[in-house]
């Protein structure tokens, strides 16, 4: 029979081999004994040992870890990312890295082949963007022109009127500190003077002297305007369509030159001489066809160009006429001549005066005292009218 430890810790007392139920037990050696009646006492149990409340209780250990190993997140992403990219799920580690490995570099090598094939994009995109650009530049009209009569006042000019001067008008005329600004608010129309050419060729001079009178012109100032993006070269052009009457101007006012230089720009007369319009400039060329050497030129970031004209009508007619000008651009690179339109998109029509063959009233002033040559038709410097 086997013993067993009861909450106490002290053993029960066992039968002893001869079957005695008494209390006789081997005895032990006198004066060994703690209790007086010589048997052993129950061994004393030590009381549990209690811990100090403000310790917490330990920690338990952690487990070891072993190398290699990772987090939960980490197992996860290494199992999803190879079976993401097709890997099967009971492959070998060292099957997952070389499918890893496989991936990065295929992924390197697209990148790389999107960024050459958009490199060599870049050549057609580029082209196909220009030609785009040069189809709408086509498009555009290659220049438009605004032709206005000379605003300024003229060092030497004649002015016609298409009526007479009452007496009060001629007298307010003699007086007046500013005899140009007077007559226009009066309705008249100025034209200038044209200066002698004395660098031209002398078949020109010739010409210009043959009918023994100074030559009036009538002068405007030719605008030419482009938005395109490629140059546009004006390098001719040619009088259209000139329709010529007799003048209704009744009074003519001349303040005669006194020897007057050339002005910057061109001339021409109705109809136009061989190889006009001319360079008027008083520089080498004077005289010789302005479109031989020269041209106009708009677009591609000049915003605008122009030319100052000096028109010489007939005398004693009014004329109107057009103009074609001739043009080449990238798009034309051979040229084209075009008919001038006005803002309404019809042909341009320009109307150019002159002094009338027999005035009613008729007066110079300047260099001499105010003269009515309608009064002395041989007064000094009546000529020039």
């Amino acid at each position: 029979m086997t013993a067993t430890a009861p909450a106490g810790g002290t053993p029960e007392p066992g039968p002893d081999s001869t079957g005695s139920s008494g209390g006789g037990t081997t005895p032990g050696p006198a004066g060994q004994s703690g209790a007086p009646d010589g048997t052993s006492p129950p061994a004393p149990v030590p009381p549990t040992p209690t811990r100090p409340p403000d310790v917490p209780p330990p920690s338990p250990p952690l487990p070891p870890v072993s190398p290699g190993a990772g987090s939960g997140a980490d197992d996860g992403l290494r199992t999803v990312l190879p079976e993401a990219l097709g890997v099967p799920a009971g492959a070998s580690r060292r099957r997952r890295r070389l499918w890893l490995t496989v991936a990065a570099v295929s992924a390197v090598l697209g990148g790389l082949g999107g960024a050459l094939l958009a490199y060599a994009m870049i050549g057609p995109s580029v082209t196909k963007e220009n030609d785009s650009n040069k189809e709408y530049d086509a498009s555009q009209p290659p220049f438009t022109v605004s032709v206005q009569p000379e605003r300024s006042e003229p060092q030497e000019w004649a002015m016609v009127l298409d009526r007479t001067l009452t007496d009060e008008e001629v007298r307010r005329m003699k007086t007046s500190p500013d005899v140009f600004s007077y007559l226009t608010s009066l309705g008249g129309r100025p034209l200038a003077y044209a200066p002698f050419l004395e660098h031209a060729p002398q078949r020109y001079n010739e010409a210009q002297t043959a009918s023994g009178r100074m030559e009036l012109s009538d002068t405007f100032r030719m605008t030419v305007m482009s938005t395109r993006q490629y140059a546009v070269t004006i390098n001719d052009w040619k009088v259209t369509d000139l329709t010529c009457r007799k003048s209704t101007a009744q009074a003519v006012i001349g303040l005669p030159p006194q020897g007057g230089v050339a002005y910057e720009g061109i001339r021409l007369h109705l109809p136009p001489r061989a190889d006009e319009p001319v360079l008027t400039d008083d520089t080498e060329g004077q005289g010789e066809p302005y479109f031989d050497n020269r041209f106009v030129e708009v677009g591609n970031g000049q915003s605008s160009g122009g030319l100052r004209a000096e028109v010489i009508a007939p005398r004693g007619q009014t004329c109107e006429w057009g103009i074609q000008v001739h043009y080449n651009d990238t798009h034309r690179p051979e040229g084209r001549w075009v008919q001038l339109k006005d803002d309404q998109g019809e042909p341009l029509r320009i109307r150019t005066e002159s002094v009338p063959d027999s005035p009613r009233q008729s007066w110079v002033f300047g260099s001499v005292p105010w003269t009515a040559c309608h009064d002395e038709p041989e007064g000094n410097l009546c000529s020039s009218l």
